[in-house]
């Protein structure tokens, strides 16, 4: 019991970071979406949406994430991280997150209509990786809606 308090505590620590960056991307005029890469206790990556900033279709918080996580630990597979990803990776950003082979993937809120659980029946990730879904996810959803709601 106390270890799952304990991962529970460690995953809105880092979701929280997550948050940040997503606030930047809404301040940017950018969804809001932001990512953390930890890798044994240590921030190796972090990124937000930069596809209007870009003028990249493929610049969502995850890439940004794991192209920073690469570049520091200085290889492309990420096999000893976690990300934290405040919505739920689109298919792109799950083909990604596959190919780098994070083994753990924690997200904030659901995304119905564009989330990898959407299109796919099962998960797109490495075959070994374990999804968790929700934490934060009330925080994480506000603010999107938030920034939809301004916008209409």
């Amino acid at each position: 019991m106390e270890e799952i308090e304990s991962r529970r505590r460690e995953d809105e620590k880092w979701m929280r970071l997550a948050l940040k960056e997503a606030e930047k991307a809404g301040e940017a005029g950018e969804i809001p979406i932001g990512a953390v890469v930890v890798c044994k206790g240590l921030v190796a990556g972090k990124g937000h949406n930069l596809t209007e900033t870009l003028g990249d279709v493929t610049a969502h918080a995850e890439i940004q994430a794991i192209t920073a996580a690469a570049q520091w630990l200085g290889g492309k597979y990420l096999a000893d991280c976690t990300l934290y990803v405040t919505v739920e990776p689109c298919l792109m950003c799950a083909g990604a997150i596959g190919w780098a082979q994070i083994p753990r993937v924690v997200f904030g809120a659901a995304d119905t209509k564009r989330g990898y659980s959407t299109f796919v029946s099962r998960k797109p990730f490495h075959p070994k990786a374990t999804v968790t879904e929700g934490v934060l996810a009330e925080e994480c959803a506000e603010l999107m809606r938030g920034f939809f709601k301004a916008r209409r």
